[in-house]
Order: C-alpha cells, then structure tokens, then sequence
C-alpha cells in the first residue's frame, strides 16, 4: 500500500472547500492589529491572540529593528552551542524577576515549551495528570515523555482526585492545566488544583500561554490571581499572544530549569530564538512592567463585549478573559455564520471538533487592550445580525 494514499482520500477541508465553507489560511496584508485588511477588505480583528495590542507598539517594533541590525537575522545554533546571545540572558533574567520564580529558560516556541518541558520531567514511572480540555501541545508533550498520562474531565475536582489516587505511591505525579483555556476562556480552579496537589504529593504546572499579560497583579497570570504563585512548581508561557513575539518559556526553581536545560531534546537540538524575537519579547515584558493599566484596559473592555453580546440575546459561555466563545453547536452552521461574519468584516475563528466536543462548536472571538468600545459595537452588530 502507498503510504501517501490517505492523502488522496476525501477529506473534511475538501468537504467544506467545495461548499465554498473553508475558513482557514485568509491572508492579512497589514500589521496584526485591531484592524486589518486582509484579502483585500478591512476587517475588525476579533481572532488574535494579541491581547495587549502590543504587535503594532512603537517601543516593540523598534527594539526588534535594532536587534536585527545588531546581531543579524537568526542565531544558526542551539543555545547549548553558539546560539546564546545575551539577549537570550537578560529576557530570562528579567522574565524571572517579572514572575516572581527563581529561573526561567526560553524555547523557540510555545508549542516546543510544553514539549520540552513536559518531556524532560517526566520519566518512565512518572504519571501525568491532565484535565481533558488541555492544549494540543501539552498532550503531545505527554506523548513525548516515557510517563503514563491520565485524563479528567474538564474542571472536574473529582475526577482529578480518583486520577491521583490511581498513581502508586513510589511514582511522582504531575497534574498539567493550561491557565486560561484556550476555546472556552475559562480559568482553571487552581486553588482547589494546589490543594489536591499537596493532598497526594504531586507536583503542578500551569500553561499560561492565555494568562501572561491577562490576569493577575500587573499581568502576571493565573497563579498571581489566585495568590498561589509560590504553590505552582511550574509555570509555562508564549512569547506570541501578550508579549507580540515568538517563543516559549519556562519558570519553575532554579535546579529544576538547569535539569531541563540540560535533558530536554527539544531544547538541546533547537536553533534559539531569533535576536528580532528575543528583543521585541524584551521590550513587551518591559512595556508592561512600565504600564499595568492596559491589563485594567483589557479586562474593561471583555467585560464591554460580554456585555454587548449578553444585551443581544447572543449565547457566549461566562468567563472574565479576553476569549468569548460564542455558541453554534453543528459544524456547518458555525462554518457558515464564520463566513458570513467575515464577508461583512469581521473576523472570527471557526472552533470544531476536535477542539470542542461533537455539537459544541462555536466562533471564538479574542479581544485586545488597543480596541475600542466603538469598534466592538460594530462588531458585535455584525455578529448579532449574522446569528441574533
């Protein structure tokens, strides 16, 4: 059998490509912004990951501008060789600082950290616990370790506790949970999480790829808002949403990051982050320190767009992120109402299974510090009409 004869076979894109319903890969011919054109038509931007606005700030662009006059494109090496620079040093040292943890280590991306965070930690008779609505990349991770991984359904206490009990007692656990989750903007029970933790003696990490920049004092995540910073071992984040970059990182005590640093492939044999992503990382981190007002902005103006969907009768899923997830249940219906939205300007992401449960498809809109109330009228209007 030829090996690429599943690439000949019908597929759901090919499905949806000839309903004139394919929703992936528009292209933008602007900045990341709160308005964008993108093929060849302005859009509202409710589909970025951009929640500070901080893709377009002056102070950002100019330190990657500099940093690639300075040091040139790209590092052509793994920071265990000739790929440091010390850029890489001073975001890690400064990130530490931010977070209130004794180390960090940078990968070249988010979905890398969890990959070669989760892979270094967990050994062969270690287990991994993980709530069912986690991001991809911490389940790929699991996959990479030699641990064995159980599930709980989302935000279920629960079943947390009766996966903890099933680890035996001369095992090491670690129970894994993004911070914000990803398609429902919900945030995680991290006090009851850390309370079950220290109950059976496991360890705890937090991806907080959606809290960084959103939550907590100044911005600081999902630990922070909870005051449970010192109770999570580790903390996992991206470069790409809040801080207008690219990367990942890691927080966690300092022999912990050495002993990743030193034993996760996916670090070792990675070039490091480009000097212009490094830098313009830097520069977010520190225009945040500089101005914790815009994570006040950004909550004011989430908590203005639920509001305005709420006033229209429109079905979103309660939460106090940047992410609303608006509900259309069946996969073609939200494909055309995507389509729809889109055409009449705005943009919004199509949310199917896998990444939600069968009929619990929805739009994802994500919402950023630079809106404005005005803007978010307009779309939400459009919104209402395409599905009110």
């Amino acid at each position: 059998m030829d090996i690429f004869e599943k690439c000949y076979q019908p597929t759901l894109a090919s499905e949806i490509k000839k309903k004139g319903l394919y929703p992936y890969f528009h292209a933008l011919e602007t900045r990341q912004d709160k308005e964008v054109i993108m093929e060849g038509k302005r859009r509202i931007m409710l589909g970025s990951n951009n929640y500070l606005g901080l893709t377009t700030n002056p102070e950002v662009m100019e330190a990657g501008i500099k940093a690639i006059e300075q040091y040139g494109t790209g590092c052509s090496g793994s920071r265990f060789l000739n790929g440091t620079l010390n850029l890489h040093l001073e975001l890690e040292a400064e990130l530490a600082r931010f977070l209130h943890k004794e180390a960090v280590m940078t990968f070249s991306t988010g979905f890398q950290s969890n990959l070669g965070i989760i892979s270094a930690i967990v050994g062969r008779n270690d287990y991994m616990i993980c709530d069912r609505e986690n991001h991809a990349s911490i389940y790929d991770g699991c996959r990479l370790s030699f641990g064995k991984m159980l599930r709980y359904d989302h935000a279920d206490m629960a079943g947390l506790e009766k996966a903890l009990q099933r680890v035996p007692e001369d095992c090491g656990a670690l129970i894994i949970t993004d911070g914000v989750f990803s398609m429902g903007g919900d945030i995680a029970k991290l006090p009851e999480i850390v309370a079950l933790a220290k109950k059976y003696g496991a360890r705890v990490m937090v991806d907080d790829a959606h809290g960084l920049g959103v939550l907590g004092e100044g911005g600081r995540g999902t630990a922070s808002h909870f005051g449970l910073e010192d109770e999570v071992d580790i903390y996992m984040g991206t470069f790409s949403k809040s801080l207008a970059s690219l990367g990942g990182y890691m927080a966690a005590k300092k022999e912990v990051v050495e002993y990743v640093r030193h034993s996760s492939r996916p670090f070792i044999f990675s070039a490091s982050i480009t000097p212009a992503s490094c830098a313009t990382a830097l520069a977010a981190l520190r225009y945040l320190e500089a101005h914790p007002e815009i994570v006040t902005r950004l909550s004011d103006l989430s908590a203005y767009a639920r509001k305005a969907f709420m006033d229209r009768g429109i079905p979103i899923r309660q939460s106090t992120t940047p992410i609303i997830p608006i509900y259309t249940y069946e996969p073609e219906e939200t494909l055309r109402a995507a389509m729809e939205i889109y055409d009449r300007g705005v943009y919004v992401n199509p949310t199917l299974p896998p990444a939600t449960p069968d009929h619990e498809c929805l739009l994802r809109t994500s919402y950023m510090a630079t809106l404005t109330e005005e803007l978010i009228d307009e779309a939400v209007g459009i919104i209402a009409s395409v599905i009110g």
